[in-house]
């Protein structure tokens, strides 16, 4: 009984301590509740033919298919190219994007220019604030038959005129680049707050070993940032199903559609323009399910292997 009285007394100890915290959490935790978990419920229409105006939990008026909508994905003409692409282009973003960041936030830190390296972070963050539907069409006006990119290809000396937004091969390069110019400035923010952590006087001590600027970086800096790497790659591999469906929606046409039509993009088509509500449910569930066990995984290898982990 003492131990269980003492161990409340901490408890309401912690609360009142920590009470102006949790106030601040709270509009938060709400939104996600509101938001994200209150909507699950929605779920089970995954497993009926529902219209809308339908209960969803009427054992008499719902029509229960049990998992009839996902056999169907996994039957249908598309489920190979959606799930190609959809891998395709996320991996192509992880392989070729996630150490973009990471490089970037190593050079920035090295400048000692304040003005320089501040001008520099600005012009790195602006992409992010561009909205999509923006990008979108900058990207088009570049790529098409009379854009800036055939333009440059003429002034040196080539003659050919490609509308590589008609081009399925093109497609993933386009998407890669576009993405990676987009986030690599917004993302290298947390790397630069890891390294503003770093005690200077490791560099001090290094510096008195002789070891050059570069070598610092090597053995201090980015060793210093080692556990966000591993977070932040956890988050990516947990999200390897999951492509910019919004951008690709704007961009996208059905010549392209080979290399460029993903999960998202057809749960738009089928689910929402097609009314397949009970259909595009189950894909996103499916795909929810699949992200889950990577993140899953990778957590797992990680804990492992780094003790670098998210639980």
């Amino acid at each position: 009984m003492r131990a269980t009285s003492q161990s409340g007394k901490r408890v309401s100890f912690r609360l009142r301590e920590n009470m102006q915290l949790y106030l601040i959490m709270l509009p938060v935790l709400l939104h996600i509740f509101i938001f994200s978990y209150i909507p699950m419920y929605g779920i089970v229409i995954a497993f009926q033919n529902y219209y809308p105006g339908k209960p969803f939990f009427s054992f008499e008026s719902a029509n229960w298919v049990g998992l009839q909508h996902f056999i169907d994905f996994f039957n249908g003409p598309y489920f190979g190219r959606l799930m190609r692409n959809t891998f395709l282009l996320s991996f192509y973003t992880l392989v070729f994007g996630f150490w973009v960041p990471i490089l970037f936030a190593l050079l920035l830190n090295e400048l000692k220019s304040g003005i320089f390296k501040k001008f520099v972070q600005t012009a790195s963050y602006l992409p992010h604030f561009i909205s999509n539907v923006v990008v979108a069409g900058m990207v088009l006006s570049f790529i098409n038959a009379d854009g800036i990119i055939n333009a440059l290809v003429h002034l040196f000396g080539g003659e050919t005129t490609v509308a590589l937004n008609t081009e399925p091969g093109y497609f993933p390069v386009i998407y890669t680049i576009t993405n990676i110019w987009k986030s690599f400035g917004w993302s290298s923010i947390l790397y630069l707050a890891s390294m503003s952590n770093v005690d200077p006087h490791m560099y001090e001590a290094a510096k008195m070993d002789g070891a050059n600027r570069f070598k610092q970086m090597l053995h201090i800096t980015l060793p210093s940032i080692r556990p966000t790497i591993f977070i932040l790659l956890i988050f990516a591999i947990g999200n390897l199903l999951s492509a910019n469906s919004e951008f690709i929606l704007l961009i996208y046409n059905p010549m392209v559609y080979e290399t460029a039509d993903v999960i998202g993009t057809y749960l738009y088509r089928d689910g929402l323009l097609g009314g397949n509500f009970s259909s595009g449910t189950a894909v996103g569930l499916f795909i929810s399910l699949i992200n889950f066990s990577l993140l899953y995984i990778a957590n797992t290898l990680s804990r492992k292997y780094s003790d670098y982990a998210l639980w």
